[in-house]
């Protein structure tokens, strides 16, 4: 009796615990694809070209490298959908209570990565980095505990078996994704677990990644939720459109004669500062815009000149002068450009090397004949840039005539009035800078630019 006891006691105990690991399945299954069109889904930062339905599928072109998501967010769900590579070697990916909007300078959003990744991506022979079935794994500054079968990294959970088929077979996956915890189950068994997720509410994403990639029957029901906290939420896209599709200047003017400077360059927006058109050379928006919201990703690719002027700007936005009077000027080595707001370059937010930071209003802060306290209000009141080579982000709302500028995450300038901004215009990308045999006469526009978007706003 005790041995009976005993096991039923065992018994009971394993139940309820498995019990406990399972969640409650209390939504109905809907559909997150209606087999005819890309309603409910939205593109972050594709072309509209890169994902498309088509024979009851989502098609991925997987050019650019980029990510499609869902129009709202979800905390705790089941998701199920079915997967298959067109080329041997395709990479693809199911990102999990992503951000709205991508990382900065790269074309994926933080979150959980679960790796759709066909078998030849690794024919030549196994590695300890990743697997070809199934990983597990957050991606751009999000976070997780890695369970089971763990990657050498650290970062990984690799699948328990190898159950993916290579291309051009279907595969099913489903995934639980419940209270900061992912499971994945592929053709059938769970093979990847991953736990302590965050964030664990958000968007979910379909990823382009190079190579023709189909999805069918995506279905999701939703869970209880668990209560997940800002600090836990991803972050919100809602209204963010694209201006950038990373395969071609859709949405922008090329000026006439530009001849090709202006480009396309391995997914990013490059510019050499060497348009031939005969007039304004920036790259100007095909709408204008009134009040928004903008972020776009930028770097200086090199500052080959040597600027002889450049000014230790003040808080009061003045330039600092010495014991006669006279402007203190620096020799340092430079380039520039800017974004310019509401169809007027002096209403630029500029993009350099100067010591005062990259965000100021140059054209404004200039202006003697705009208040003092205008003038300091469009100085950045910290240097925030990145050093040359690395990837920038600027956050640039615009409201009636109050201007605020955040550069990686730090406001340089914050809500400044300017008396006189244009109610309407379209945004430029700057040009600048010439050449005089062979070499640069001013400070060129050698930059990139990618993760355009915009949201207008009332």
């Amino acid at each position: 009796m005790k041995r009976i006891s005993a096991f039923v006691a065992l018994s009971l105990f394993l139940i309820s615990t498995t019990r406990a690991e399972l969640p409650t399945e209390t939504g109905s299954w809907v559909s997150l694809f209606n087999g005819e069109d890309l309603a409910g889904w939205v593109p972050v930062n594709v072309a509209p070209s890169t994902f498309t339905a088509r024979d009851g599928m989502i098609i991925s072109t997987g050019k650019p490298t980029g990510v499609m998501r869902t129009e709202r967010m979800y905390e705790n769900y089941i998701v199920e959908l079915e997967w298959r590579h067109m080329q041997p070697g395709g990479n693809a990916g199911l990102f999990l209570w992503g951000d709205g909007v991508p990382a900065v300078g790269i074309p994926f959003t933080r979150g959980i990565e679960v790796q759709i990744l066909d078998n030849d991506y690794n024919a030549k022979g196994k590695n300890e980095w990743f697997t070809t079935h199934g990983d597990i794994f957050p991606i751009h500054g999000a976070q997780m505990t890695p369970m089971g079968n763990i990657a050498k990294s650290g970062k990984r959970s690799f699948p328990t078996e190898e159950l993916s088929k290579p291309s051009p077979e279907w595969n099913h996956y489903r995934v639980v994704a419940n209270d900061g915890e992912v499971r994945l189950s592929v053709n059938g068994k769970e093979v990847t677990v991953g736990k302590d997720c965050v964030p664990r509410k958000g968007y979910i994403f379909l990823e382009s990644e190079g190579a023709e990639c189909h999805f069918r029957n995506l279905r999701i029901q939703e869970l209880p939720s668990t209560g997940a906290t800002i600090e836990e939420t991803a972050r919100d896209g809602e209204g963010f459109v694209p201006l950038y599709t990373g395969i071609d200047l859709e949405n922008w003017k090329v000026p006439e004669g530009d001849n090709g400077h202006w480009k396309v360059a391995g997914e990013v927006l490059d510019y050499d500062a060497l348009s031939e058109a005969p007039g304004d050379k920036s790259l100007w928006s095909e709408r204008e815009y009134e009040n928004f919201h903008l972020v776009a990703d930028w770097r200086i690719k090199e500052a080959p000149y040597i600027n002889p002027r450049v000014a230790q700007v003040l808080p009061d936005g003045s330039d600092a002068v010495d014991a006669d009077g006279k402007p203190i000027a620096l020799s340092l080595p430079d380039s520039d450009s800017g974004i310019y707001l509401r169809g007027s370059s002096k209403y630029q937010v500029n993009i350099w090397c100067w010591p005062v930071g990259s965000g100021e209003m140059y054209g404004v802060r200039r202006d003697k004949n705009m208040p003092p306290e205008v003038r300091a209000a469009v100085t950045p009141r910290i240097k925030a840039d990145n050093p040359v080579g690395k990837w920038n982000r600027f956050e640039i709302t615009v409201q009636g005539e109050v201007v605020t500028v955040v550069l990686n995450g730090e406001t340089v300038l914050d809500k400044a009035t300017i008396p006189g901004l244009p109610p309407r215009g379209a945004i430029a990308l700057q040009h600048h800078g010439s050449k005089k045999d062979g070499q640069w006469t001013s400070p060129p526009s050698l930059v990139q630019f990618r993760n355009i978007a915009i949201k207008e706003l009332p």
